[in-house]
C-alpha cells in the first residue's frame, strides 16, 4: 500500500482523492490551508448575499471523509524535496509520500499597484477573500471593481445586493474583450447597467489611496482622473498558486509544467486543475485551465493513472458556462473574439429579450466550430458529439430542438433563430424534430 499526499483540496484534489479511493486501498492524505473541509469555491458569492452558510456549500458531510479513509490536515506546505520524497509545512511538520499530488489552485493576479496592499483592497477567489470583504465592505457606500470578466460580475452582483455603488474599470473597449466578441458582450453589458452598474472602458488603475488610518479612500485612473471609494475588488484574473516551489527541483512557467498524463519532470510528482500548465497545450484548449468542469476532470483522469491505469487527458471540445446577474450564458467549442477571414459568426438576438445566440463555422465547408449561448439551456452531449464529428452549421441549426432543455412550457426560439439564418445566407434550412439519429444519441442522457 501506498501513501498518496494532495496537497489542495480544491474541486481537483479532491475528486482526485475521491476517485482514487474507489479504484484502491491506498493511504489518502489531502492537506490545504485555506479551509479543513472541501467546500464549493463557485458558491462563495451566496454566502455573502445571504442565500447560503458555509455550511451549505460542503458537498459531502464531514463524517465523509473519515468514513472513506481519506485523513484531513489544514496546514501551509512551503517546501517539497522530490528526491527526499517529504514535504514541509510551515510548522515543521514533515510528510512522507509516495506519489506527490499537487492542485494548489490560483490566487488573484495583482499588478504592483501602488496601494494595492491597504485595507479595502481584495480579490475573489478563497474563503479567506470572502471574509474579509466580508469585514471591509460594511456600511461602504461606494466599491470600485478593477477588472471585467466572471468574477468581475460576481463581486459586482454581491455588493449590489448590499445597496454599494459599484463601478468596474475596463481596459478593453467592451466587456470581456479577450473572450467574448462585441455583439456578445453587449448583452453583458446590458445586463450590468440594468442593475445600476457603472462600467468606464479604455480605463486602467494607476494608484489606490488611502486615508488617515491606511483605509482606502479613492483610485487615480490613468486618464488622470480620480474616483471615491472605500472598497476595491481586483477582478483582473487569477494566477497560479506557486510561490512556495520556487527552490523546488520542479519545471515551472506560469504553472507547474506537465505532459497530458499530468506528470512533472520529477518522478512521482504530479500537477492538475488551475496551478498546473501543459508543456505542450492539447488541441482547440489553453496551456492553463482554470475552471470548475476542467479541475473535476483532470482529478478524474489522474486518478486512474495514480489507480494503475496511466491515462492521459483527453478532455474534448472547450466548454465553460456562468452567470451576469440573471443572463445565463453557455459556450462549445471555439468562439474567438475576433473572427478569422475564413470563417464567420452568425449572431441572432431576441428583439426585446436578452436572449441570443452566436455560432462560428468554416465558410468554405460549413464545418460547425463553436457556439456562444445566452438565456437558452443548451445540452453539453449534443455539442461535445457533433463538435468532435465536425457536423456543418446546418446540421447543428436544423437540430437545434435536440440541444435544448429550457423548462417547459418556455418559448421556442429555434423557428426565429433559423428563419434569421435562412435570410442571412440565402439558405432553406428547415427545422427537425429529434431525428432518429440525435434522439438515439441523446435518450441515454434524457
Amino acid at each position: 500500500m501506498q501513501h498518496i499526499v494532495i496537497i489542495g483540496n480544491g474541486i481537483s484534489g479532491i475528486t482526485c482523492a475521491r476517485h482514487i479511493r474507489k479504484k484502491t486501498k491506498d493511504a489518502i492524505t489531502v492537506i490545504s490551508a485555506e479551509s479543513e473541509h472541501f467546500y464549493s469555491r463557485t458558491a462563495l458569492m451566496y454566502i455573502y448575499m445571504g442565500h447560503m452558510k458555509y455550511e451549505h456549500t460542503k458537498p459531502y458531510e464531514d463524517f465523509f471523509w473519515s468514513k472513506n479513509n481519506i485523513r484531513l490536515l489544514k496546514k501551509r506546505i512551503t517546501k517539497i524535496d522530490d528526491e527526499a520524497k517529504n514535504i514541509m509545512a510551515d510548522d515543521g511538520t514533515v510528510i512522507n509520500f509516495d506519489k506527490l499530488i499537487i492542485a494548489t489552485g490560483s490566487v488573484t493576479a495583482m499588478y504592483n499597484w501602488p496601494g494595492q496592499d491597504l485595507k479595502g483592497v481584495s480579490g475573489l477567489y478563497n474563503l479567506q477573500d470572502l471574509q474579509k470583504i466580508e469585514k471591509e465592505t460594511e456600511n461602504i457606500k461606494q466599491a470600485v471593481i478593477i477588472g471585467g470578466g466572471l468574477i468581475g460580475v460576481e463581486l459586482a452582483e454581491m455588493l449590489h445586493t448590499r445597496h454599494i455603488a459599484v463601478t468596474i474599470l475596463v481596459k478593453d473597449n467592451y466587456y470581456w474583450g479577450n473572450v467574448l466578441p462585441e455583439q456578445d458582450a453587449k448583452l453583458i453589458e446590458k445586463q450590468l447597467k440594468k442593475n445600476g452598474i457603472k462600467i468606464l472602458y479604455n480605463t486602467e488603475l494607476k494608484e489606490i489611496k488611502a486615508d488617515e488610518a491606511g483605509k482606502v479612500k479613492s483610485i487615480l485612473l490613468n486618464t488622470g482622473d480620480e474616483i471615491k471609494c472605500e472598497f476595491v475588488g481586483i477582478t483582473t484574473g487569477v494566477k497560479p498558486n506557486i510561490s512556495f516551489l520556487k527552490d523546488s527541483n520542479l519545471n515551472t512557467d506560469k504553472g507547474i509544467l506537465i505532459n497530458e498524463y499530468f506528470e512533472t519532470n520529477c518522478k512521482d510528482i504530479y500537477a492538475i486543475g488551475d496551478c498546473a500548465q501543459f508543456a505542450n497545450a492539447l488541441p482547440g484548449r489553453k496551456a492553463i485551465e482554470q475552471v470548475w468542469y476542467t479541475g473535476r476532470m483532470h482529478g478524474e483522469t489522474l486518478a486512474q493513472t495514480i489507480a494503475g491505469k496511466r491515462s492521459p487527458y483527453t478532455p474534448g471540445p472547450w466548454f465553460n458556462s456562468a452567470k451576469f446577474f440573471d443572463l445565463e450564458y453557455q459556450t462549445y467549442g471555439d468562439v474567438p473574439t475576433i473572427q478569422k477571414d475564413t470563417h464567420k459568426y452568425f449572431f441572432w438576438r431576441h428583439t426585446h429579450k436578452d436572449v441570443a445566440i452566436g455560432i462560428y463555422y468554416n465558410q468554405a465547408d460549413k464545418t460547425f466550430m463553436g457556439i456562444n449561448s445566452y438565456g437558452i439551456r443548451m445540452r453539453h452531449v449534443f455539442f461535445d458529439e457533433f463538435l468532435k464529428e465536425k457536423k456543418t452549421v446546418q446540421f447543428i441549426l436544423a437540430n437545434l430542438n435536440s440541444a435544448i432543455f429550457d423548462a417547459e412550457f418556455s418559448q421556442n426560439h429555434i423557428p426565429d433563430i433559423i428563419d434569421a439564418w435562412n435570410k442571412d445566407t440565402g439558405e432553406n434550412v428547415k427545422k427537425q424534430q429529434k431525428t432518429a439519429k440525435v434522439f438515439s444519441f441523446l435518450k441515454k442522457f434524457l
